[in-house]
C-alpha cells in the first residue's frame, strides 16, 4: 500500500493487523514492514528504503528520462533472491555435463526458460539480467570445453568461437536474440 505519510502507513498497519485478527489471520513479522520510497523527491533518510515483491527489487536506481538525463527514481528490477533461483535453474540443467546433446537441443531446453524469464523480469531493466544471462553463456562455454576436444583447456578459444556464433546465427538462443549477448568469459 502507497501512504502518503509514515504516520498513514502506521495507522493503516494497524487496522490491517486489527481486521486479519478477527479472521484468525496475521501480518507476516519480516515480510510486512514500512518502507520509504526515497526518489529526487523524497530525500529523507530512512533505514528501510527497498523491498522485495514478486520476485523484483523496489529501490532506488539511477534512471534515464526521456531527455536522456539521469535522476534517481524508485523502481523494479530483479531481485537478489530471484536471480539467485535462476541460477539454481540453470545449474540443476547441468548444461555442462549434456555433452551428448547437440547446441539445437541445448538451445531448446534452454530457449523457453530464457523467454520466460526475459519477458518477466526484462519489462523494466533488462540490463539487470546480465549476470544471470553471463552465466549461461559460462555454462555453454564449459559445456563446449567438454564437447570439443580443440577447446579442452582454451576458453579463450572456446569463448572466441560463442561470440563469432552470436554473429553467425544471433537467433539461436533467446537471450541472444534479446540482445542481451553478455560475456563468455
Amino acid at each position: 500500500m502507497h501512504c502518503r505519510s509514515e504516520q498513514e502507513a502506521r495507522a493503516i498497519k494497524a487496522e490491517l493487523q486489527a481486521r486479519l485478527a478477527e479472521c484468525h489471520l496475521e501480518l507476516h513479522p519480516t515480510k510486512t514492514r514500512i518502507v520509504y520510497c526515497k526518489n529526487w523527491a523524497r530525500t529523507r533518510k530512512y533505514p528501510n528504503i527497498q523491498f522485495e515483491f514478486l520476485g523484483y527489487c523496489f529501490r532506488p536506481r539511477l534512471v534515464r528520462n526521456s531527455e536522456g538525463k539521469l535522476f534517481c527514481g524508485f523502481n523494479p528490477a530483479v531481485g537478489p533472491s530471484a536471480m539467485r533461483a535462476m541460477r539454481a535453474t540453470v545449474r540443476k540443467l547441468s548444461i555442462r555435463s549434456q555433452t551428448q546433446r547437440s547446441l539445437n537441443d541445448i538451445a531448446a531446453l534452454l530457449n523457453p526458460i530464457l523467454r520466460g524469464w526475459i519477458q518477466y523480469y526484462g519489462r523494466f531493466i533488462p540490463s539487470a539480467l546480465q549476470p544471470v544471462l553471463r552465466y549461461v553463456n559460462q555454462a555453454l562455454v564449459a559445456w563446449a570445453m567438454r564437447k570439443f576436444r580443440r577447446f579442452k583447456r582454451h576458453k579463450t578459444r572456446a569463448s572466441l568461437f560463442f561470440q563469432k556464433l552470436v554473429k553467425e546465427c544471433p537467433s539461436l538462443f533467446a537471450h541472444w536474440k534479446a540482445g542481451m549477448i553478455g560475456s563468455f568469459i
